[in-house]
């Protein structure tokens, strides 16, 4: 059988528009049916009592950010006063191995014999 298509034109049957998709096509596109109990509708929101909410949360985060930081720099500044006490006995020990070591190959002046 032919029909006409939009503009007037004769399509065979078999023949499909270019515009038009497959039949087959339409029915993949189509979401499924929600299968089970179909669920009430949430209750209404007080906007107002969640922003209120939503505020004192970003209190709290911003709070415990603060105090998480201020512990961490607490411990970055004790870990370098440990290293720059560890740091200054090493160098005293240094300096006392060094007037230790250095004495007995001091060169001693001997007098010279005269003949």
């Amino acid at each position: 059988m032919t029909s006409r298509g939009r503009r007037g034109a004769l399509a065979r049957d078999g023949e499909q528009r270019r515009d038009e998709p497959r039949r087959e096509d339409q029915g993949e596109q189509q979401a499924p049916a929600p299968q089970g109990p179909v669920l009430p509708p949430p209750p209404p929101v007080d906007y107002g009592v969640f922003m209120q909410g939503l505020v004192q949360a970003m209190q709290m985060q911003a709070h415990t950010q603060a105090a998480l930081q201020a512990q961490l720099e607490a411990q970055a500044l004790s870990a370098a006063c440990r290293q720059e006490r560890e740091m200054e006995q090493y160098l005293e020990e240094k300096k006392a191995s060094q007037k230790r070591l250095a004495a007995p190959f001091q060169r001693q002046e001997r007098k010279k014999a005269t003949f």
